[in-house]
């Protein structure tokens, strides 16, 4: 009778053969390892594109403005037709390729005329609240745009806050932007002013 029906002892003893079952059965643990583990991989990958994609960004527009150095180093565009636009313009079109929209709001320009090279070598800047200061030694100086003429001894400095496109790195860097920077120093080739 007691194989037929089972009694409370049997029914106590069955406990631990299930358990002992359940734990040695391994047809779930890849589901439950793969939703574990996909959480911080899925962020790892986020986090690569997004650095791959900030550094693309970072060397593009360090080639505009080697770019846009060249041409005031070779005369190309002139020291009278320099302007704060139109120099925002001129790299807002070129960097067209990774920016969307916005450029010219989140674009900083400084072209400064220099009497020698280690003026400009004290030049710098400091980044504040997620904005940046310029100075010279330890003066803060405004954003200029003063192209210099034949000969003369020039400093382009751009930067551009760019957006960071996940959510989660945004919140984690305690902003939705990150700073990208390009500089060039160079002496004006003797052309006619």
């Amino acid at each position: 009778m007691s194989t037929e029906f089972g009694c409370a002892g049997d029914h106590r003893a069955g406990r631990p053969r299930f358990f002992a079952r359940f734990l040695r059965d391994r047809r779930g643990a890849t589901a439950i390892e793969f939703a574990i583990l996909s959480v911080p991989f899925a962020l790892l990958v986020f986090a690569i594109l997004e650095s791959c994609i900030s550094f693309a960004a970072q060397e593009v527009m360090a080639n505009i403005t080697d770019d846009v150095a060249r041409q005031l180093r070779t005369g190309q565009l002139k020291a009278a037709t320099v302007t704060e636009d139109g120099l925002k313009t001129t790299i807002c079109n070129k960097l067209q390729i990774i920016v969307a929209q916005d450029c010219k709001l989140q674009l900083m320009v400084d072209l400064r005329q220099y009497t020698a090279f280690a003026d400009a070598a004290a030049a710098g800047f400091k980044i504040k609240n997620n904005d940046v200061q310029l100075t010279n030694g330890t003066i803060e100086v405004p954003f200029s745009t003063t192209a210099g003429a034949a000969e003369s001894r020039n400093m382009l400095r751009v930067f551009y806050k760019w957006p960071v496109m996940t959510d989660l790195l945004a919140k984690s860097m305690g902003g939705n932007k990150t700073l990208h920077f390009a500089s060039v120093t160079w002496q004006n080739e003797p052309f006619d002013n």
